[in-house]
């Protein structure tokens, strides 16, 4: 079992109320996950996404991702949140793109969520359930609230190799991560809230490569930016942070999990 360390809800929404989720939206775009648009587009069409189909995007932050799949897809979204920035800007932008038919953002916890069994025909998820803090609950509550025969996909960040202790504490810190699953793990874990894994991949090379790109943003595409919006103590953070998970990354030892399952 994954170590847990002391980082709370609360500490996830310090970070996102704050300096921290503007810059990360600076860094990544609206989309706020490494690879943007086309790794939305990889995990919807390995979901099979259509028209009318009902999905719960899980921590759904700016709304991007939800825009994207019902513009593109035609489905309807339920952006589920506990970040009171997040859900209030993904309000906005989605209400100046015309798409509060398809898409409600409801402000909750994962971990308890606020919606009836058999909901939902997709459980949605992109690089945001590292901040959770009980994968497991987590999981039993996806199946809950997903229909029978429905499908849950997600991205998340994962420990995909060894690693020291003092090196993934310092990893964790960076980012208020309570902890992360293994690669493997968090097949188990869904393993064990009853779903059948119909797809599952490393994708740890392209996570590395995502980070080689943040890394020139930050040093240099964005470094003014930061510096005068920011500071210095919040640009030295930046740049520690980057390299030290660009790093990790190209030794393999944590990256990206791609995930589809099914109840």
């Amino acid at each position: 079992m994954a170590r847990r360390y002391d980082y709370t809800s609360k500490d996830v929404q310090d970070v996102y109320d704050g300096p921290g989720g503007l810059l990360w939206e600076a860094v990544m775009g609206e989309q706020i996950h490494s690879g943007g648009p086309e790794a939305t587009d990889r995990l919807a069409q390995a979901l099979g996404l259509k028209p009318g189909l009902q999905v719960l995007d899980v921590c759904s932050a700016l709304g991007a991702p939800a825009r994207h799949l019902a513009q593109k897809y035609g489905v309807k979204v339920t952006g589920l949140d506990f970040t009171r920035t997040m859900l209030e800007k993904a309000r906005e932008r989605t209400k100046a793109a015309g798409l509060e038919h398809m898409i409600t953002f409801v402000e909750g916890n994962a971990l308890d969520m606020p919606f009836k069994a058999n909901t939902f025909d997709v459980i949605w998820g992109q690089e945001a359930w590292c901040y959770v803090t009980d994968k497991e609950l987590l999981a039993r509550e996806c199946y809950r609230v997903l229909k029978p025969g429905g499908k849950i996909g997600f991205t998340d960040w994962v420990v995909t190799g060894d690693i020291e202790e003092g090196l993934l504490a310092k990893l964790y810190e960076s980012m208020a991560f309570p902890y992360m699953e293994t690669f493997k793990g968090w097949q188990e874990v869904l393993q064990r809230a009853g779903f059948k894994i119909l797809d599952a991949q490393d994708q740890t090379k392209e996570f590395a490569r995502c980070f080689d790109e943040y890394k020139v943003m930050v040093e240099e595409k964005l470094k003014p930016a930061i510096l005068e919006n920011f500071g210095k103590d919040l640009f030295d953070f930046a740049v520690g942070l980057v390299n030290m998970w660009r790093d990790a990354a190209h030794a393999h030892k944590v990256g990206r999990g791609f995930y589809i399952g099914e109840k």
